[in-house]
């Protein structure tokens, strides 16, 4: 079945604003600018590439179809498709279409009057692994498949093909005529990939035939065996490809998740890996600490003294089956940290490329209801935000460019961009302040609160819960995948547990007598061996520590038989009142951090508008999930306080979504906007939360294209009321959209002029800035670890992999001049 584009309906307020007039662009290689950052890949020339090997390169999962026009379609889908069958166009480095020469000698508008004609003319020597040349019968079946008047057809878009009058052969069998019933400027979107007649001439073929199997391909390399069990497809070089070899014998993709690719990468089941901020983090570890020793990481890392020491009193004490069980968690934990200590060496032989993917992160606001239904709330939290500042926290740790993104519809270099930002302005908390007080919400309000009223998922305690499901953390996943379709520790490159002198699995390492004392980890009535320290701490009674000593002798800390029980009764207390004691004292350091700065619940004087001098504390507020409080009295109106519901991922792979979500609750505080963070299971988050509008704020990320006409519009087209007054969007997900914008992409769409189109979509951006449903934040980080003498592959930026280049470097080879294209 066709998959139906959506459109809803959004509540705007009729504020108008005034928009700068864009930069004229001239057309040519200098529109669009430069990229953020180029391609990654070790680009070099094919002659310094050796013949054959295998390349084992990470996926996150083995395909559900190879139809790349179904719905359950995939990255590994497309890439499948991008080495084994036509891509008329691909995207060079800028993300530009390029004719691919290995299929089309030429591909241009022959006629636009009365209607648009383009004419394809096919490389004579391109055919199908079955022999058959490629050909018009295969551009009208698939044509016949995508353009939505036959449902037996089960598509998930069609869009472009909607447009085709008709195609037929032309003067030769080498020539294609598309003829256009509407002029469509996003023509070399096309018939890329282009299918043979077998998968698109029957419903049947189409639906089920492409699914888990391609018979008949035309790339350099042909698809091989998919294999479940082991989780790899495998794609050999094609005998029959036309164009210069692939340098690869065989390409296996391997279905890993991200939060287990460093392991693979060191067990030597991946050549090449696209990795998280914390994979990335142990490559540049074990390459710094190759040839000599490194700090404290990995497992056990982040133990402090106290927890050290109560787990060696545990270990060792009276109680025989606490003692076992702590004694078989210690096992545990030492071969875990020889695990990570392996794993670490082998990383040392793989580095990781960078650039930035070609996607872009959001915040979106939801206006279909609420406080950002008004125009002035959305405007004025947009401008409250400092996107420079988050995207530097995300990008600067990695060294890699941290300009936010100033288009909804195109990245740097691409030819439709432009920085249309000022169309609502930078941040300015007093226009912030002031965009709030227009719509009606003012300090100092009275607050009327419901009864038993609770603002969202809580327990009986009123404690906010974490509705994810899944685990977070350093070494769990991706930096923060959502893209629709890492951990952020900041930009200190110790490791967690580095620097506190505290080795792993080693707690008597503590520090003599007065270092324990002095840390409330040693009550004075309890004595150690004499002559064992030094006052620095250092032991002195090396022979104790010396090869041969007894391996299964106690650690010196605790003293021998006679005061075993007494010592383990006290430093298991005092051990346990440290811990406590430091947990009290953080809490204790949050609320007032969270007080002195942003005292939400506090009840001042109507008129506090220093946001400086906070008021008196009371208790909060029996509701909101991790309310985050403005810097002075609460905003509110009709008795409401301002309050927004952000909403966030919780599983692995979004550490640096939930870190910018953070920072970007601290900001809104700065202008009386209080929000309640909520994270939710990943699995929910997009189909429960976003698709339905059960969201206030949320921050997800949109793929960039080559054809913003066709592809954006569907995100930003005017909402519009169902038959039965429900809101039917496309991928309009935050209801915001206006009639003027979905004129300008109509129009763009069907100009054929393609700098006038061009323009178009710039002057729709500046719109979409206006309406302020959505704010670009940053280019989402590609970070690829790949082994050294693999060439032509890694982070590619906004270019297509050209699969026939990949390979292994021959040995002795001379490095290219610029091998970071």
């Amino acid at each position: 079945m066709t998959q139906r584009r959506r459109r809803s309906l959004a509540l705007l307020t009729s504020g108008v604003l005034a928009l700068p007039l864009l930069a004229g662009c001239g057309a040519g290689e200098d529109e669009g600018g430069p990229v953020a950052a180029g391609q990654d890949i070790a680009a070099t020339a094919r002659d310094r590439v050796a013949d054959g090997g295998v390349l084992r390169w990470a996926v996150d999962t083995l395909p559900e179809t190879l139809n790349t026009f179904q719905a359950d379609a995939d990255g590994t889908t497309a890439r499948i498709a991008g080495a084994v069958l036509p891509q008329l166009f691909t995207l060079d480095d800028k993300g530009r279409p390029v004719a691919d020469p290995d299929y089309l000698e030429k591909a241009e508008i022959v006629a636009r009057e009365p209607k648009q004609v383009v004419l394809y003319k096919l490389n004579q020597q391109a055919v199908w692994s079955d022999g058959r040349e490629i050909g018009a019968a295969d551009f009208v079946a698939q044509w016949r498949a995508l353009n939505g008047k036959d449902s037996a057809y089960w598509t998930a878009r069609n869009a472009g093909y909607d447009r085709i009058e008709k195609i037929e052969r032309g003067k030769t069998d080498l020539e294609v005529k598309v003829t256009f019933a509407k002029p469509y400027t996003d023509w070399r979107s096309l018939f890329s990939p282009l299918y043979p007649k077998q998968v698109t001439g029957t419903p049947e073929a189409f639906n089920e035939g492409a699914r888990g199997a391609l018979k008949v391909t035309a790339g350099p390399f042909n698809l091989g065996t998919i294999d479940k069990k082991t989780g790899t497809a495998a794609l050999t070089r094609n005998a029959r490809w036309w164009g210069r070899p692939a340098k690869l014998d065989s390409l296996v993709l391997t279905a890993v998740p991200r939060s287990e690719r460093p392991a693979a990468l060191a067990a030597g089941r991946l050549d090449m890996a696209e990795v998280d901020r914390a994979g990335a983090d142990r490559i540049a570890l074990a390459q710094r600490e190759a040839g000599h020793g490194g700090g404290a990481h990995g497992p056990g890392a982040s133990m402090t003294a106290a927890e050290a020491t109560m787990s060696w009193a545990l270990a060792y004490g009276a109680d025989e089956n606490k003692a076992r069980e702590e004694q078989e968690t210690r096992a545990r934990n030492a071969d875990a940290a020889k695990k990570y200590a392996d794993e670490q060496i082998a990383l040392r032989a793989f580095t990781v490329r960078k650039s930035l993917e070609p996607a872009y992160t959001q915040l979106a606001m939801n206006g279909a209801s609420g406080p950002l239904s008004d125009e002035r709330v959305r405007r004025a939290v947009a401008r409250a935000i400092d996107r420079k500042a988050l995207a530097e926290t995300v990008l600067k740790p990695l060294g890699l460019p941290a300009k936010p993104v100033g288009s909804h519809l195109a990245l740097a270099g691409q030819r439709a961009y432009a920085d249309n930002s000022d169309a609502l302005g930078g941040q300015d908390t007093q226009a912030a302040q002031a965009l709030l007080a227009d719509a009606g919400w003012h300090r100092g309000g009275k607050i009327k609160e419901p009864s038993g009223a609770k603002a969202g998922p809580e327990g009986e305690d009123g404690v906010a819960k974490d509705d994810g499901k899944t685990p977070s953390g350093p070494g769990t996943g991706n930096d923060g995948l959502y893209i629709v379709g890492q951990d952020d520790r900041g930009g200190d490159d110790k490791p967690a547990g580095a620097g506190h002198g505290v080795r792993a699995g080693r707690p008597g390492d503590h520090r003599a007598h007065g270092g324990l004392r002095g840390a409330g980890m040693l009550p004075a009535e309890v004595s150690l061996p004499e002559g064992l320290y030094a006052p620095d701490g250092e032991i002195v009674d090396a022979d104790r520590f010396a090869p041969g000593a007894a391996a299964d002798r106690p650690s010196p800390v605790l003293a021998p038989a006679p005061l075993a029980a007494q010592q383990e009764r006290a430093l298991l207390a005092q051990a346990t009142k440290v811990i406590d004691d430091a947990k009290r004292a953080a809490a204790r350091d949050g609320e007032e951090g969270a007080d002195a700065k942003d005292p939400a619940d506090a009840k001042g004087p109507a008129d506090a508008k220093d946001p400086a001098q906070p008021p008196a504390k009371v208790s909060p507020a029996p509701a909101a999930p991790v309310k985050q409080n403005p810097a002075g009295a609460p905003l509110a109106k009709d008795g409401k306080p301002l309050t927004l519901r952000f909403v966030l991922p919780a599983g692995p792979g979004s550490e640096a979504l939930r870190t910018v979500g953070e920072r970007i609750s601290q900001m809104l505080r700065k202008v009386g906007i209080q929000t309640e963070l909520t994270k939710v299971a990943d699995e929910s988050f997009f189909k429960d939360h976003i698709a339905s509008g059960q969201y206030d704020l949320a921050l997800y990320s949109w793929p960039a294209t080559a054809y913003p006409a066709t592809d954006a519009r569907p995100i930003f087209a005017k909402p519009a009321p169902a038959a039965d007054g429900s809101l039917l969007v496309e991928q309009n997900y935050t209801r915001v959209g206006t009639d003027h914008i979905d004129q300008l992409f109509d129009q763009a769409l069907g100009e054929l002029d393609e700098e006038q189109s061009r323009e178009l979509i710039r002057k729709a951006d500046a719109r979409i800035w206006a309406a302020a449903g959505s704010i670009p934040l940053y280019q989402r980080p590609e970070l690829v670890a790949v082994k050294p003498n693999l060439v032509n592959a890694g982070a590619f930026g906004l270019g297509t992999p050209r699969f026939q280049d990949i390979g292994w470097k021959k040995p002795g080879a001379a490095p290219e001049k610029n091998g970071k294209k």
